[in-house]
């Protein structure tokens, strides 16, 4: 990228055409390019934009791609796939992101010629102008960019609720905190967010849980280096209430990145002896750092393992609960990773499917007679959920499901299962398995 040429506006625009086109294109994680690309930005805002941009490009790619097609009279080639991606940056922009058109035009214009496109630039800004005057063409919303084979399954899981899933998925989702109970309370919480001019509701069953009426930047958060919150959906925050851990247990967090459910489990008892795994040392050290902000570091072990090798980390003594959130297919977050659909194949659900009922076999040796295993996943296809438990149950003799109340979501024959857009949260599943004592 030609940096020299681009002046201010231009930038931002420039690299979010960047982060596009490696994710639509060369198949590329929007979390990891994002990471790469927005440290180079100075200001907040400029990263906030790249940001607003990438995600409004995500989460309806069909759109842009329909204006494409009906106003180009030649299109693109492989080649052009930065040019493409910064047409898209153009037109999202305008819609939805509504900027002022002056800006977003001139601005992207400038960043056609400083990313080697000067002899297209007039074409980029006549592409836009036509996009401001008319709007963009209309696309059928039950088409999307969630793969044909994935459609079909989701079709087949949730007929009646097909069309809302897609929908919620296309849409950003709301902005949930979780009070730390240790700190204060929710209330009183509630409180300093209003001396700080943002505005948050208390969502029934949901104890811990504010839910912002509008979005606001980390920074702006009151306590929040102090540790006074964290960041966490409503479905993600149902996960203590799910696996309900008796006073000063012993718990088992096995596949404990990013570790916002750790955090929870141990905000909410200061007895709770909590042992949290990740196969991975970069991500374990992320739920290290949380943990050292919200000051429950101390009471955590941390270990990287793969939960599933027993003989590689567990000492035999047994746990009185164990989570299992387990790796799955994302589809019930595509509103917050709206690349995951793009990506994914259908032997990757086969893979994963493996994955889950090895982990599964293996941790239920560790949990007590007596104790819990809760099987979570932000999954909604029913053979990561249901049937994978209904799989694990038919051939675990000491295993039973325990029924778990309405606000964890549609119940199913084993679990419950929250939608995308339920009671404004992620898309989860809980199954809470008891051992026989």
């Amino acid at each position: 990228m030609h940096n020299a040429s681009l002046h201010s506006g231009s930038r931002p625009r420039a690299i979010a055409a960047r982060v596009l086109d490696a994710v639509m294109h060369r198949g590329r994680s929007l979390k990891a390019e994002l990471a790469t690309a927005l440290p180079g930005l100075a200001d907040p805002r400029d990263r906030a934009l790249v940001e607003a941009i990438c995600f409004a490009v995500l989460r309806q790619p069909l759109r842009y791609e329909g204006a494409l097609a009906a106003w180009m009279a030649r299109p693109l080639t492989r080649r052009d796939g930065e040019l493409r991606a910064l047409l898209y940056v153009g037109l999202a922009q305008l819609d939805p992101l509504q900027l002022p058109a002056h800006a977003a035009l001139d601005s992207t214009v400038e960043a056609a010629r400083g990313l080697g496109y000067p002899h297209q630039a007039g074409m980029v800004n006549a592409l836009l102008r036509r996009a401001q005057r008319e709007g963009l063409p209309a696309v059928d919303p039950r088409h999307s960019h969630w793969p044909s084979w994935l459609r079909g399954r989701l079709r087949r899981d949730w007929p009646e609720h097909y069309d809302a899933i897609l929908a919620e998925s296309a849409v950003p989702a709301p902005m949930w905190l979780r009070v730390n109970a240790r700190r204060g309370t929710r209330d009183a919480y509630r409180e300093r967010l209003a001396e700080a001019g943002i505005e948050a509701d208390v969502v029934q069953d949901l104890p811990d849980a504010l839910r912002l009426q509008g979005s606001a930047a980390i920074a702006s958060l009151p306590g929040f280096a102090d540790g006074a919150v964290s960041i966490q959906d409503a479905s993600a925050q149902l996960v203590a209430d799910a696996i309900a851990a008796a006073p000063g247990a012993r718990v088992l967090d096995a596949c404990a990145a990013p570790g916002g459910k750790s955090a929870h489990l141990l905000e909410r008892d200061a007895a709770l002896r909590l042992t949290a795994l990740d196969v991975d040392a970069v991500r374990l050290q992320r739920v290290r750092s949380g943990l050292v902000r919200l000051g429950l570091a101390e009471r955590a072990e941390l270990r990287v393992a793969d939960a599933a090798d027993l003989q590689a980390w567990w000492d035999g003594t047994p746990f009185d609960a164990v989570l299992l959130d387990a790796p799955c297919s994302a589809t019930g977050i595509v509103r917050r990773q709206p690349d995951v659909v793009l990506h994914r194949r259908e032997s990757d659900i086969a893979a994963l499917m493996l994955l889950q009922a090895r982990l599964l076999d293996a941790l239920w040796q560790t949990v007590a007679p007596g104790g819990v295993l809760l099987y979570a996943t932000c999954s909604i296809l029913t053979e990561e959920n249901e049937r994978q438990v209904r799989e694990f149950l038919a051939r675990t003799a000491d295993a039973r499901a325990e029924a778990l109340p309405a606000q964890f979501g549609h119940d199913r024959e084993v679990g419950r299962q929250r939608l995308p857009g339920d009671g404004g949260g992620d898309g989860f599943f809980y199954a809470r398995l008891r051992r026989g004592a």
